[in-house]
């Protein structure tokens, strides 16, 4: 049985997708940009937006019946690639317990012009 999580995103319902997926003791959660719950993109720079990402996945994960310590795969995704030890200081705050495999890539753009970043991840419930 395959269960659903959402954040609110004004993107899920006009693109037709879940934030997270739990199917068995897996939970994988889409692409996670910097969306406030007003819509609003999360103000300052990478490393802020960064946290408001991870803030959202981990309340999916959550959601889903996992926690940060079940993240065993994350991908990042900055427009800013020297932002990169800013990002990563982020990442270990959330997930430096779980030291997920993690992939962190340079890339032109975002969903919005104004994204500096966007993560994913994958967890597996009772991996910890």
């Amino acid at each position: 049985m395959r269960d659903r999580t959402t954040s609110g995103s004004p993107f899920e319902e006009q693109f037709g997708f879940s934030r997270a997926i739990r199917e068995g003791n897996r939970i994988i959660v889409a692409g996670t940009g910097p969306i406030e719950d007003d819509g609003q993109t999360t103000a300052g720079g990478a490393a802020e937006q960064a946290a408001r990402c991870c803030t959202l996945i981990v309340k999916a994960i959550e959601a889903l019946g996992g926690n940060a310590r079940d993240v065993v795969r994350t991908r990042m995704f900055l427009t800013e690639i020297d932002e990169q030890g800013a990002v990563g200081e982020v990442h270990a705050r959330f997930f430096g317990e779980a030291r997920p495999a993690a992939t962190m890539v340079g890339v032109a753009t975002l969903c919005r012009p104004e994204w500096l970043v966007e993560i994913e991840a994958e967890a597996v419930v009772g991996n910890a």
